[in-house]
C-alpha cells in the first residue's frame, strides 16, 4: 500500500517537474516555474523518505536518524549557500552543483555493483552511470575552475587531444567488454580513472569563449548521471527527472551553439578555441582610446531619442542593475526610448543578465534578444555598454584569427555613440582586446559601473 501511494506520489513530482520546465521557459512565469519545482521536489523526498522506511521496517529508527540527517546537513549547506553565493558566482555554483550530481552517480554505480546481484542488463546500467558520473564530476571541477578566475579561462593544448579523448573512449569500450565478462570491480575501476581523467580534458580544453555552452552541456550530463543512478536505484521518478534535465540541457546547448555559430560536436569534443592561446592582448595598436565624465554622458542621454543599453558580466560584479532600473526609468519619463540588447552569453550564463534586470523590475518587454535588436544599432543615437566585453566584440566578425571569430555579437558600433562603462581597458573572459574601444564614435567611462550609473542619474533628476 505504501509503495503503491509512494509511486503515486512520484508521478505528482514528475508533473510539477514538468509544468516547473514550461514555467521556467518564460521571465512572466518563472517564478511559478520555481515553485512548482519546489513542490515536486518536497513530494520526492516525502515518498522517498516513506518508501526507505518501508523498505527498512527491522531498523526504520536508525534508517529515519540517517535520512534525517543527510537531509538536515544538505538543507543547512543549501540555505547557507544561496543566502550568500553572489549573483556573480551562479555560473561556477551551478558548475559545481553539476559535480555533485556526477559524483552521486559514480557512488550510486559502485554501491549498487557490489551490493546487488549481477546480470548483463544492471551491470551494463552501472558501467555506463559511472562513466558518465565520472565525466561530469571531474568536467564541472573543471568548469569551476575556469569560471571562478582559480585557472585560466584559455584551452588546453595538449598534442594530439583529440585522439587521447577517442583513446579514452576506446579504453573504456574494452573495460567494458572485460567488466561484463568477469564481473570483476578491477575494469570498474580503471574505467573511472579513464573517465576521470577524460571529464578533466575535455572541458580544459575548451575556451573561454565557450564556458556558457559547457555549463549547459554538463547540466545535460548530469541529467543523464541521474537517469542512470535511476535505472540502477530502479527509481522511475529519478528516470525521469533525469532525463528531463539530460534533454532539456542538450537543447540549451545546441540553442546556445546556434546562436554562437559553434559547431555543437566541436564544442563538446574541445574542437573550438585551438586558436585561443595565439592571440594575446595588445598585439595590435588600436590607436588611442576616447574617456569622457558622467555629467557629459547625461548631456548626450538627455538629447537623445533612441538609447541601447548592454549588459555585461561588469554590471552584475558591481551590482549595478538597480542604478540602471532607475536611470532607464528616468530616460523614458522624460520620453526617451530605452531598450536593453542581451546576448546569449552575457554573464558566462544563459538568461544570468534577464535575471538581474527582472530582480531590478526592468519591464519584460523592452528587454530584447541580439537577433530582435541587432538590425536597431543604426538608427540608435546612444549606446551605454555596461560591462560587456566579448559580446561586443567586432573582432568576432572582421578578424578570422581571433578565438572569438564566427560568434554573432551585439553591433553596438554602428550608433551614433557607444559609451562604455569599463574599470580599465583590460580584456574580456576570452582574453581578447577590443578594437570597438578605440573606434571614433566610442568613448570610455572608467569607473565602478553602480557610481558612474548613479552619477548619469544625478543630473538627469535634477533637469
Amino acid at each position: 500500500m505504501l509503495t503503491s501511494l509512494a509511486q503515486a506520489v512520484y508521478l505528482i513530482a514528475a508533473i510539477l517537474f514538468v509544468l516547473s520546465l514550461a514555467g521556467l521557459s518564460k521571465q512572466e512565469t518563472a517564478r511559478r516555474g520555481n515553485l512548482y519545482g519546489m513542490a515536486g521536489m518536497a513530494l520526492a523526498l516525502l515518498a522517498t523518505v516513506a518508501l526507505a522506511a518501508d523498505v527498512s521496517q527491522r531498523a526504520v529508527p536508525v534508517t529515519l536518524f540517517l535520512i534525517a540527517m543527510a537531509l538536515a546537513l544538505g538543507a543547512g549547506i543549501g540555505i547557507w549557500r544561496a543566502r550568500s553565493v553572489e549573483m556573480t558566482q551562479m555560473p561556477e555554483m551551478i558548475a559545481v552543483l553539476h559535480s555533485f550530481v556526477g559524483l552521486a552517480a559514480v557512488l550510486v554505480g559502485f554501491n549498487s555493483f557490489l551490493t546487488e546481484e549481477p546480470d548483463a542488463v544492471h551491470l551494463v546500467e552501472v558501467f555506463l552511470g559511472v562513466l558518465i558520473g565520472a565525466v561530469t564530476f571531474t568536467g564541472s571541477i573543471v568548469a569551476f575552475l575556469k569560471l571562478s578566475a582559480r585557472i585560466k579561462s584559455a584551452p588546453l593544448m595538449l598534442p594530439g587531444r583529440n585522439w587521447l579523448n577517442l583513446g579514452a573512449l576506446v579504453a573504456s569500450g574494452g573495460l567494458m567488454a572485460w567488466f561484463l565478462a568477469d564481473h570483476s570491480l578491477l575494469p570498474l575501476a580503471l574505467m573511472t580513472v579513464v573517465a576521470l581523467a577524460l571529464g578533466w580534458h575535455l572541458v580544459a580544453s575548451i575556451g573561454g569563449g565557450d564556458m556558457p555552452v559547457v555549463v549547459s552541456m554538463l547540466n545535460s550530463y548530469s541529467g543523464w548521471a541521474a537517469a542512470a543512478a535511476g535505472f540502477m536505484l530502479s527509481n522511475d521518478l529519478l528516470i525521469i527527472v533525469g532525463a528531463l534535465v539530460g534533454s532539456s540541457g542538450a537543447i540549451l546547448s545546441f540553442i546556445m551553439c546556434k546562436a554562437m555559430n559553434r559547431s555543437f560536436v566541436s564544442v563538446i569534443l574541445g574542437g573550438f578555441g585551438a586558436e585561443g592561446g595565439k592571440v594575446a592582448a595588445g598585439d595590435t595598436d588600436y590607436g588611442e582610446h576616447r574617456e569622457v565624465t558622467a555629467v557629459e554622458v547625461a548631456d548626450m542621454l538627455r538629447d537623445a531619442q533612441r538609447v541601447v543599453i548592454a549588459p555585461g558580466y561588469g554590471m552584475a560584479v558591481a551590482k549595478a542593475q538597480y542604478p540602471v532600473a532607475d536611470l532607464v526609468s528616468k530616460l523614458r519619463g522624460q520620453g526617451v526610448d530605452v531598450r536593453f540588447a542581451v546576448h546569449p552569453v552575457a554573464g558566462r550564463l544563459p538568461g544570468h543578465m534577464n535575471v538581474l534586470l527582472a530582480e531590478a523590475k526592468v519591464p519584460y518587454d523592452i528587454v530584447l534578444e541580439m537577433d530582435e535588436i541587432n538590425d536597431d544599432f543604426a538608427d540608435t543615437d546612444v549606446v551605454l555598454v555596461i560591462g560587456a566585453n566579448d559580446t561586443v566584440n567586432p573582432s568576432a566578425l572582421d578578424d578570422p584569427s581571433s578565438p572569438i571569430a564566427g560568434m554573432p555579437v551585439l553591433e553596438v558600433w554602428k550608433a551614433k555613440q557607444v559609451i562604455v562603462f569599463k574599470r580599465s581597458m583590460a580584456t574580456g573572459y576570452a582574453g581578447v582586446q577590443n578594437p570597438l574601444f578605440f573606434r571614433e564614435n566610442t568613448a570610455m567611462l572608467f569607473g565602478d559601473a553602480k557610481d558612474q550609473v548613479e552619477q548619469i542619474v544625478a543630473p538627469l533628476t535634477v533637469g
